[in-house]
């Protein structure tokens, strides 16, 4: 294979390079494969990026080499690449929005192999998200079936309180599940999605916890509110995963969560995304369609 081919991409003029090289070395898993994921899977993908400030984690040396967040532009960005302004401890800075195919393909060239965004778009800006997310991870001793248990306790408790829970795999460990919102508040976003994981730990001491020691983890599963924080991000729907075998953040059917046995169970491959997603259209569209706003205070 060539060192680098020029494409077309929605009418821009894309230079890929290095298809053949091994980023995922346990496999054998090439850049070519990644960005020929990404493609495959970017209409789906692209509405859960679409206006969002990204964070990418590269890996120019391959995964089991170190990696690095980004989150300025790169250099050399093509000037057509949109970006959007984020708040920052340095005060306000551009970052990218990867909001169609020719922008996620020049990202995942420069070795962007994971894509993260936060809970807010240009549009609501950062002092209002539009999306809930809880971060379910599995300390020592506990596993993805156990985020599994917890899982299907929040939904119950977001069902009530009037919020559609959405699930998908963190890619990794754990289980992240969302609920869309109207542009909410941050501060009320983040009160609410603290107080709950602060009531599941008392009404279920010995599996759930809610505070961020991690001393205090084995065995239960930690209730993450804090990915509400404006500054968080989280990893985006079917992005890949730098975990030793290429894994995706892949959403999911209720069912599959209420049948889990296993962590396998719900381990998949790209190429079984990609599968999943020709079956049965993107299972988080609930997502993009509806939401519904948080109870009263």
């Amino acid at each position: 294979m060539p060192e680098r081919q020029v494409t077309e991409v929605e009418g821009r003029r894309l230079v890929l390079s290095h298809l053949d090289k091994v980023l995922w070395p346990a496999t054998g898993w090439t850049k070519g494969e990644a960005l020929y994921y990404y493609a495959q899977v970017a209409p789906a993908l692209l509405p859960h990026l679409r206006g969002r400030p990204a964070t990418f984690l590269r890996f120019p040396a391959g995964i089991g080499e170190e990696g690095f967040f980004a989150k300025n532009p790169p250099p050399g960005l093509p000037t057509w690449v949109r970006t959007v302004t984020a708040p920052s401890h340095e005060g306000p800075k551009e970052r990218v929005a990867v909001d169609d195919l020719a922008t996620l393909m020049t990202v995942a060239n420069g070795y962007a192999l994971e894509l993260h965004v936060p809970q807010w778009t240009a549009d609501t800006g950062p002092d209002h998200h539009d999306r809930l997310v809880v971060d379910l991870d599995p300390g020592p001793g506990a596993d993805l079936t156990d985020c599994c248990r917890v899982a299907l306790l929040i939904r119950d408790r977001l069902a009530a309180d009037g919020l559609t829970a959405h699930p998908k795999t963190s890619g990794s460990k754990g289980l992240h599940l969302y609920a869309a919102l109207p542009p909410t508040p941050a501060a009320r976003v983040g009160g609410y999605a603290r107080a709950l994981a602060e009531t599941l730990a008392r009404e279920h001491p010995t599996l759930v916890v809610a505070r961020m020691a991690k001393a205090l983890r084995s065995g239960r599963v930690f209730v993450d509110w804090s990915q509400n924080a404006t500054a968080k991000t989280t990893a985006a729907p079917y992005t890949l995963r730098a975990t030793a075998v290429p894994g995706v953040s892949t959403p999911l059917a209720w069912t599959e969560v209420e049948q889990c046995g296993s962590p396998d169970d719900l381990a998949f491959s790209p190429e079984q995304v990609l599968a999943r997603v020709a079956e049965h259209g993107d299972l988080l569209a609930g997502l993009l369609e509806r939401a519904d706003p948080l109870p009263p205070e």
